[in-house]
């Protein structure tokens, strides 16, 4: 991925268990280090997931808190994250715990196909926290998305595609929402065809191990900065 004024976001953990991978950071101090890893590498914001002492993705203050302090102490670049319903499933304790918030990320990104979306992105607007708006191909994100008042004042589009074939889906999304910028992603197998594509349309990208654990050529990736290296290298 190259092309000067693009976006690369570093997503540094995700989901992912213990089990999957003993590399994917999950306590602020993992976090830190990995952000500080990928930034180093050419990433140009970075994306965590705060979670519980036991791994448990969670939108507590106790817990988002330290997480942004920590990764705020080692980088300084934006720091996103995931405001959604594996952190809390509930929309009303989502927006909750949104205002409860001691310390604020500079992004949080919200998935318009989730019930709840457009209140859990106004309480974030309120507190003067960018949206970045989470749109997955197949789902009825988008279309909720088009006709959301909320939609003009969203910071960037998160635009997940099935593979790197997504391009006119893609660049269909861009030009509907005109002055919004796009960052288009993948996961699993699709996570580096997909990078590849948000290179040639021009979009931002990103790539991390909550995305894949490999290396464009199929091998595990040591860390996200490893991966960050092979997109920036042209090797993605």
């Amino acid at each position: 991925m190259t092309g000067a004024g693009r976006v690369l976001q570093a997503a540094l953990n995700g989901a992912r268990g213990a089990r999957e991978s003993a590399v994917v950071p999950r306590d602020p101090a993992g976090l830190a280090g990995a952000a500080a890893d990928a930034v180093a590498a050419g990433a140009h914001e970075v994306r965590i997931r705060p979670r519980t002492p036991c791994g448990a993705a969670s939108l507590s203050p106790r817990v988002v808190g330290p997480a942004l302090t920590a990764v705020r102490g080692a980088v300084r670049v934006p720091v996103a994250v995931p405001v959604d319903a594996w952190a809390e499933p509930d929309p009303e304790r989502r927006v909750a715990r949104i205002r409860s918030w001691e310390v604020l990320p500079d992004l949080a990104w919200v998935a318009w196909h989730e019930p709840g979306a457009e209140e859990t992105a106004a309480a974030l607007l309120a507190r003067g926290v960018a949206v970045e708006a989470g749109l997955r191909a197949g789902t009825t994100g988008p279309g909720l998305f088009a006709r959301s008042p909320v939609a003009a004042r969203v910071r960037r589009i998160s635009a997940e595609a099935p593979d790197g074939r997504a391009g006119p889906w893609a660049l269909a999304l861009a030009a509907a929402h005109g002055a919004v910028p796009v960052l288009l992603h993948g996961t699993g197998a699709a996570a580096w065809p997909v990078l590849r594509l948000a290179g040639r349309l021009g979009l931002d990208g990103r790539i991390g191990l909550e995305d894949t654990l490999s290396l464009p050529d199929g091998t595990r990736a040591r860390s996200t900065a490893e991966q960050v290296r092979a997109a920036l290298s042209g090797r993605g």
